[in-house]
């Protein structure tokens, strides 16, 4: 169930970024971009925007050729990791989130989804290191999504103190980025691990309310018939 739901929830993050985040204008140590190769990049990125929901190979493209034109161009290079984690290409879609990432050391999107590409991996260590640099910084737009992820991965762990914290805390973001069933129902399991019955009986109660018939209400009331009346 969990792998399921990672797996949905990959690219949750991806929207947003590739929308709002203004486009890096500047150089690579020692590799001048001209302003003419900057401008046809910039072109070249909404292209593939325009096209990713149509056709994922022409978005690729276009981000490909916007890379080319502009090495600095971060957004392209989330871009193309985002497609290459759909495709399971998750070497190659975490050598372009670190490019995206050492671009830019503040850029929280891009540290949150390498996380999710190395916690796909059960890469742990590495991707609680991810979310958490993504945290750092405060002006991140969805700490929610890292502050989950995060969770998930103590969990893995057996950091279920860690684990509990961090999905707590993504519980108080406003408006949420993680579907607040999926949310409650993952804090319900690490409450039943750290043998919190009342509060796991109350979050997977939520998402038997929140979710109705759906899958999270599923396995959360596969959980509750574990928990003592």
């Amino acid at each position: 169930m969990t792998q399921n739901l990672f797996a949905g929830s990959i690219v949750r993050p991806f929207a947003r970024p590739l929308l709002v985040l203004a486009l890096l204008i500047g150089w690579l140590p020692g590799c001048a971009t001209s302003g003419e190769s900057v401008k046809k990049s910039k072109g070249y990125y909404q292209e593939g925007i325009a096209s990713l929901d149509r056709d994922q190979q022409k978005a690729f493209v276009s981000f490909q050729k916007a890379v080319k034109l502009d090495p600095s161009n971060k957004e392209a290079r989330y871009g193309l990791g985002h497609i290459l984690a759909l495709q399971g290409k998750l070497s190659q879609a975490e050598e372009e989130f670190r490019a995206a990432t050492k671009l830019d050391e503040n850029y929280s999107e891009a540290y949150t989804y390498l996380g999710q590409v190395l916690e796909k991996q059960e890469r742990w260590p590495e991707a609680i290191a991810a979310f958490r640099q993504a945290l750092t910084n405060p002006l991140y737009a969805t700490p929610d999504l890292a502050r989950f992820h995060l969770g998930l991965s103590l969990a893995h762990q057996g950091d279920y103190q860690g684990a509990m914290e961090a999905l707590e805390d993504a519980l108080v973001v406003n408006p949420p980025n993680v579907p607040p069933a999926l949310l409650q129902l993952e804090l319900g399991r690490v409450y039943y691990k750290l043998g919190f019955e009342r509060r796991s009986r109350e979050a997977l109660t939520k998402v038997t309310t929140l979710d109705k018939s759906g899958e999270y209400a599923t396995a959360a009331n596969e959980l509750l018939t574990r928990l003592k009346p």
